[in-house]
């Protein structure tokens, strides 16, 4: 066993495989429940089944980790030498996955850091890498931290979804809001703001919204360093163009990943979500 800071975050930061396993990242699974059955995220359910599931209006809700589960998590990375634990989670405005983590980290053999990073899908993730590079360089649990906190800091994300409708079941977006952009019948264009998924802007037609989503993207990497992701659900064409114009647009670019989110973000946004998250280095 070797002495070291490990970190924890969970299954929303849908970190590619490999740099999960390349920076010893682990990743607690929250569960999607799909009529009488609760499936863990990234293992026991598809985005094509929650797809299909969401496109024949079948009940579907999610559910954060026990504390249960982080703490047999913490003991778990614990007995592989580790000195310490960073616990990096999705923003506590939208999930009791940091609260869980909270009382979990009580009980640890090792000192816990959780931290509400106030990010979801690779916001998140670009905040886990950055604790996980620190962490590889030798730093401490603060150390580490801070490494996140700075990266959270300048990591924006910008959502574009067919219709409000399932976040306003999920209960992640003001009723109010969702009724006036379905009244209008208008393409919304939502970003992560405290936390929170906030209406941004209200455009006609997808393609001006996916263009205003590209332009948002490229305005706020202006000429810096830069890392971004391109997320969807069920639009992996969609994915695709915007990556390449993106990758002709941000001169600064430096890494590039395209996903499609799992099943607890596609719970929320439903089929047609295209999401892009830009992150200062």
């Amino acid at each position: 066993m070797s002495c070291h800071v490990a970190i924890v975050t969970d299954s929303t930061a849908y970190l590619p495989p490999r740099t999960v396993e390349r920076h010893g990242i682990t990743a607690v699974p929250l569960t999607v429940v799909l009529g009488d059955r609760a499936l863990e995220e990234g293992t026991e359910i598809s985005t094509r089944s929650l797809a299909q599931a969401l496109q024949k209006r079948r009940p579907v809700t999610t559910s954060r980790p026990s504390p249960e589960v982080f703490a047999e998590t913490y003991r778990r990375v614990a007995g592989t030498g580790a000195t310490g634990i960073v616990s990096l989670h999705l923003s506590a405005e939208l999930s009791g996955t940091y609260d869980a983590a909270v009382v979990a980290a009580r009980e640890a053999p090792v000192p816990v850091r959780v931290v509400d990073t106030g990010m979801v899908a690779m916001a998140l993730g670009f905040c886990a890498l950055a604790a996980a590079e620190a962490a590889e360089a030798g730093g401490t649990v603060d150390e580490a931290v801070t490494a996140a906190e700075k990266r959270a800091a300048g990591t924006s994300a910008y959502f574009y979804v067919d219709t409000l409708d399932y976040l306003r079941r999920g209960g992640r977006i003001g009723t109010a809001q969702a009724l006036f952009g379905s009244a209008l019948a208008v393409k919304p264009l939502l970003q992560l703001d405290g936390g929170r998924i906030e209406l941004l802007e209200k455009v006609r037609t997808a393609s001006r919204a996916i263009a205003r989503l590209e332009e948002l993207t490229a305005e706020r990497a202006g000429g810096a360093e830069v890392d971004i992701a391109v997320h969807h659900l069920a639009a992996p064409d969609r994915a695709s163009a915007l990556a390449d114009r993106l990758r002709a647009r941000v001169p600064g670019l430096a890494d590039l990943h395209v996903s499609e989110v799992g099943a607890v973000i596609g719970a929320h946004t439903g089929p047609g979500l295209l999401g892009a998250v830009v992150s200062l280095r």
